[in-house]
């Protein structure tokens, strides 16, 4: 393909060579030892590295051009050598890594979820409805890549547009109809989602997270980074509850449509009621306005209420048959999100991925209008983040549950014991009881063999993760493997 045709649709100005060089292989990481002579070298600045300062190298190594955004040593770098400067090598590399898999989300029904909550269960839910009703959809999101039968543990929430240009080529060589994935701020602020328009765009809710030196400087920019969104797709539909969602969707340029369990929505729940079933928590509840359905779905709270009203506002453009949508959401698992863990008929135990404090005390909250015999907390916190998450987290425990169970998470580079302290220092300031076990096995053996008729234990923090990292190493931990092996080597509980 030429240098040109890849850079279709984008404002540039070419320094020094020929737009008519042939273009062999697309890069953007200077650490690969050998690229393809012909190569066009995208350069990235990031916060710890700058493409530009291995300009010259690459050409040198076979890029046949170099796609920049500020000025490189032209001198160093033969005049053969196509050089292109753009305004922002981030945004071009999403046109052109769409250019260069031959635009493949043009030949797929592409759904991005963008919120702070929810994005993760509802991009399941969708697929779930989807796959049920006879239409091949691919998922991309923060535990995995899934193509067909084709499952790959995911490295970001949302890939660069590189990667995931390239897992949209993939998906259409599988036979993939349409594609559901969520969509970060980082990801929308870093211009991975360009070079392609959404079919859906999708708004789940809006809370301050990710705010910080290495995200979002303000609540402000996170918010304007998810509105992006609207921007990008052609169909928008939005949690019209939500507190925010005038700011979502400022500046939209979409048609939009509202979910949610107010009024107004043109999809809303109603008699909302909480269910307990053969051993898992549930919710059921009527859909009315867009269309009119009787709901259950084995996942406790309001905010499943949202993740399933979301989930058929998407399907329902799809012409999915209305038993079809009720199967499915009936069926659906999501890892680590809720997940029930089969361990006894007497009570019920949880994992979840709630690693910050307003993760926690949504579910926990949330697993309290349950009424539970008691409500047991099973949680650790990272290493080398930050110590006020652990205060918060600590607090959260200690005001709603009724046994908190401090132990490891991802201790990192960092003493598990403090780490630990700091999450009792946040306890301290409620009336909370707790226990501490550092050994991670040791504390979810402890919740089992002394749980009572009736309790809910939630092991909170790891999800869907199947490793433990300590000094710098990432061991082997599956939260349900180990609950398996302990109750195989004679686990006793009621």
């Amino acid at each position: 393909m030429k240098l040109r045709e890849l850079l279709e649709g984008l404002e540039y100005d070419c320094i020094q060579g020929s737009l008519d060089q042939e273009i062999t292989e697309v890069v953007n990481d200077s650490r690969r030892d050998k690229i393809k002579k012909g190569s066009l070298f995208i350069c990235i600045e990031g916060a710890n590295f700058d493409g530009h300062e291995f300009a010259a190298d690459m050409a040198e190594k076979g890029a046949a051009a170099l796609l920049v955004s500020k000025e490189i040593k032209e001198a160093a770098v033969a005049p053969e050598v196509a050089v292109v400067r753009v305004k922002d090598t981030r945004y071009a590399m999403a046109f052109v890594a769409a250019a260069w898999f031959g635009h493949p989300a043009g030949k797929l029904k592409t759904i991005g979820i963008t919120g702070t909550k929810g994005k993760t269960t509802t991009t399941y839910l969708v697929r779930s409805i989807l796959e049920n009703a006879g239409i091949k959809c691919g998922l991309i999101g923060t535990i995995e890549t899934i193509i067909g039968d084709e499952v790959h543990p995911a490295e970001n929430t949302t890939p660069e547009s590189l990667s995931l240009q390239e897992t949209f080529a993939r998906m259409v060589e599988a036979g993939m109809e349409a594609v559901v994935m969520e969509v970060s701020s980082q990801a929308l602020m870093l211009h991975r989602t360009e070079g392609f328009v959404f079919d859906y765009g999708i708004f789940t809710n809006l809370e301050a997270d990710h705010i910080g030196p290495a995200e979002h400087a303000s609540f402000e920019e996170y918010m304007a980074c998810k509105a992006m969104l609207f921007r990008q797709c052609r169909v928008g539909i939005v949690n019209g509850d939500d507190t925010h969602v005038e700011g979502i969707i400022k500046g939209h340029t979409c048609e939009l449509e509202t979910y949610g369990l107010g009024e107004g929505n043109m999809l809303r729940a109603a008699g909302i009621r909480r269910v307990y079933m053969p051993g898992a928590l549930g919710v059921d509840f009527h859909t009315k306005g867009l269309i009119e359905l009787d709901v259950k779905v084995p996942m406790p709270g309001k905010f499943s209420v949202y993740n399933a009203l979301c989930a058929i506002s998407i399907c329902r453009h799809f012409q999915v048959n209305e038993a079809v949508i009720c199967r499915a959401l009936l069926g659906a698992k999501v890892k680590g999100r809720i997940e029930k863990v089969e361990v006894s008929d007497k009570f019920i135990v949880l994992i979840d991925y709630a690693h910050n404090a307003m993760a926690l005390e949504s579910l926990l909250t949330t697993l309290r209008e349950y009424n539970p015999h008691r409500l047991v907390c099973l949680f650790g916190c990272g290493g080398n983040r930050a110590k006020m998450r652990r205060f918060e987290m600590g607090e959260v425990s200690g005001r709603l549950a009724d046994l908190t169970v401090i132990t490891s998470d991802n201790p990192r580079c960092e003493e598990p014991l403090s780490i630990m302290a700091d999450i009792k220092t946040g306890i301290s300031r409620t009336d909370g009881a707790y226990v501490e076990i550092c050994d991670r096995r040791e504390a979810v053996a402890f919740c089992i063999s002394h749980a009572e008729e009736g309790d809910i234990i939630v092991l909170a923090g790891k999800g869907h993760e199947d490793y433990q990292e300590i000094q710098g190493k990432k061991y082997p931990m599956d939260e349900r493997v180990m609950i398996r092996e302990l109750l195989e080597g004679g686990l006793q509980h009621i």
